[in-house]
């Protein structure tokens, strides 16, 4: 099996990104049983002057000191489950110990099995607002739409304000799914949970259109990642 390094900026969901190894593993290796997993986190409040700046390269250095971390610790490859820290990704992947499983082909990947040509967009600002998704998705002949400027405002409020601190509200699950009808009406086929901390509010039993799951998705990919289940179609390294 090989050794999972998970590079984190949300506590929240790097949490999530974990459990979800942890879980989703054991249905190949029985109870109690995982990969190796190393996590490192460099505090958010460090992050955040760099993303409030635009200053991709300074959050690529971050990335880049996590994946020396891990890599040190024995990881085989890296995830981050934040998709933010992604807009930064041509500035570390070069320099990297270690290759990586990048979250928006991951997320791509899903949607293409299902069929899907048109997704909706939800996530931090600098997620909805920057060309990550828009490109990956472009790649594989899909389409990505973020919400109007209105509704993208609400959603990122809630990020910061609730979700990063582990409170899900039920008036913001509500505020989510009446954003995700709007991108319904726009002919949107699905919805990208595009921030680790998403997929807690918004349940895809009521979710007004289908979910990509970010954070799982990504989580489960390195599982089989790991087991040799798949043999890294998603996977990016220094020599791409």
């Amino acid at each position: 099996m090989k050794h999972i390094g998970i590079v984190a900026c949300s506590a929240e969901g790097a949490a999530l990104c974990y459990r979800t190894i942890a879980q989703t593993a054991q249905q190949y290796l029985g109870d109690y049983n995982h990969p190796t997993v190393t996590l490192h986190s460099i505090a958010m409040g460090e992050w955040m002057p760099a993303f409030n700046a635009g200053d991709y390269r300074r959050v690529g250095e971050f990335m880049l000191e996590s994946a020396r971390v891990v890599a040190e610790a024995g990881a085989d490859f890296a995830i981050c489950p934040d998709n933010s820290c992604h807009l930064s990704w041509d500035y570390f992947i070069r320099s990297s110990p270690i290759p990586w499983l990048h979250i928006g082909e991951v997320v791509a990947a899903e949607a293409r099995r299902s069929g899907w040509k048109k997704a909706g967009l939800l996530g931090t600002r600098f997620t909805m607002k920057g060309p990550m998704y828009r490109d990956v998705f472009r790649r594989h002949s899909m389409e990505v739409l973020p919400p109007s400027a209105d509704d993208q405002q609400i959603i990122d409020d809630a990020i910061w304000s609730e979700l990063v601190h582990g409170n899900f509200p039920e008036s913001s699950r509500l505020r989510y799914n009446h954003v995700i009808t709007r991108l319904k009406a726009e002919r949107c086929d699905c919805v990208i949970l595009g921030c680790t901390e998403i997929p807690l509010l918004v349940r895809s039993d009521d979710c007004p259109l289908p979910t990509l799951d970010s954070t799982r998705l990504l989580a489960q990919a390195a599982v089989k990642y790991a087991l040799g289940m798949d043999e890294g179609s998603v996977l990016a390294s220094s020599a791409d």
